[in-house]
């Protein structure tokens, strides 16, 4: 990955994440799992598994729900590997609707617990942008229905 600032800014934020690859075996067949275990907010130094966290204003509904969620998360999407290769991150969102458009493709989307200052951070975020609601337009009176000719 490119160098990237470590420094924290309103939007964006450096996070290195934290994975380790574990072997499964199943029968006679053993491969490698990734598995995201937490997440370092403080980042020393440059890492492949540094990558940021960045808040876009269209997604603010989409963090509202995670947030209120029971157990709010981040989701890692990672490049699909081959055992031997280093896992290769594509992106870091509090959106489960950016994660999700991922998982029908070639990649690999881990979740781990959104630590509480993130989640803090995300507040502040939505307290100064507000809350995106998403209106609907009022349809057309007769809009849909059969006009009689």
């Amino acid at each position: 990955m490119s160098t990237l600032t470590l420094e924290k800014t309103e939007e964006l934020w450096p996070i290195e994440c934290e994975l380790t690859a574990n072997e499964i075996s199943t029968g006679k067949w053993v491969t490698i799992q990734q598995q995201l275990t937490g997440f370092n907010l403080k980042p020393g130094q440059q890492s492949d598994k540094l990558t940021l966290l960045q808040l876009h204003k269209d997604e603010r509904t989409d963090y509202r729900f995670n947030l209120s969620s029971q157990q709010p998360k981040l989701f890692l999407v990672l490049d699909t590997f081959d055992g031997d290769e280093q896992a290769k991150i594509v992106t870091l969102t509090a959106s489960q609707n950016v994660a999700s458009r991922f998982m029908d493709g070639e990649y690999l989307v881990l979740s781990d617990d959104m630590p509480l200052a993130v989640q803090a951070w995300m507040e502040a975020y939505i307290g100064r942008h507000g809350e995106l609601l998403e209106m609907r337009r009022k349809k057309r009176k007769g809009a849909g229905r059969s006009n009689g000719n």
